[in-house]
């Protein structure tokens, strides 16, 4: 079932620019504006010689649909190993943009959630860990995903209409400090804003409000950490290379690449 979602307003919704922002957490509205504002909270070297952004895949091996039509086979898992239809496809997508537009960016494949999905988080943690060991440069970590969308059977596409081209729809997760595991969650706060209103301002529909939740998923990291939600298991593979070009397009924009 293909499903677009718009953005919200009022309530719990906060504007960032034409997109918007979910607050899921119990922090009043008016801190949670004030802390989206004042841009983004590092600076971006163009055209380095050392890596900036690093994109990796906790669960590496979430796919998409692969068939023709609006269905699925009934032993379909959502997952594969296949480095060229799962979310390294995309991460590659995303990567390639990035780089053509001056961003130096490196992606990991390594399939964090195979052959176990269980502790996939403590590995990825160890493998971002690495790599800003390695890379100090580095400002930024997007994990990207697609979600997992179901309602009585039905697996939800997330879809919106760019210009002649029908893409999923893109999704950033944010998490909120819980109890001291994220101090400085509101450096990733500023930059999902930032991204976001990007985003949606050169794409009208292409994203869903950032949700800004108690999640954890690695964000303490760096002062750059988000998840990324590049669709649903409902969406094609061409949809999501397609959102995750222009994810990155947004991107590299709200970089001043």
């Amino acid at each position: 079932v293909q499903a677009h979602y718009g953005q919200g307003s009022g309530g719990i919704y906060l504007p960032c620019g034409a997109g918007s922002l979910k607050n899921c957490t119990d922090l009043p509205r008016e801190t949670v504006a004030a802390q989206m504002e004042g841009g983004l909270p590092f600076e971006v070297e163009r055209d380095s010689p050392e890596p900036q952004v690093l994109i990796m895949h906790t669960h590496a091996t979430e796919t998409y649909r692969l068939n023709r039509g609006l269905w699925y086979p009934a032993d379909s898992t959502g997952r594969s190993t296949d480095l060229t239809v799962n979310m390294a496809a995309v991460g590659a997508e995303m990567a390639r943009v990035l780089n053509e537009a001056g961003v130096n960016t490196i992606q990991d494949t390594t399939l964090h959630d195979y052959p176990g999905y269980t502790g996939s988080y403590g590995r990825s943690n160890a493998t971002v860990r690495r790599y800003l060991e390695e890379y100090p440069s580095i400002k930024i970590v997007l994990d990207v995903h697609r979600d997992a969308i179901e309602r009585d059977g039905d697996r939800i596409a997330p879809i919106a209409q760019v210009g002649e081209e029908q893409v999923a729809q893109v999704m950033l997760i944010c998490g909120c400090d819980n109890g001291g595991n994220l101090p400085n969650y509101t450096q990733n706060l500023r930059f999902a804003a930032v991204w976001e209103a990007a985003m949606e301002g050169a794409y009208p529909g292409l994203t869903r409000p950032v949700l800004f939740d108690y999640r954890y998923y690695n964000q303490d990291l760096t002062t750059g950490s988000l998840l990324v939600e590049v669709g649903g298991h409902g969406n094609t593979l061409e949809e999501a290379l397609a959102a995750g070009r222009l994810a990155a397009q947004g991107l590299a924009a709200a970089l001043g690449a």
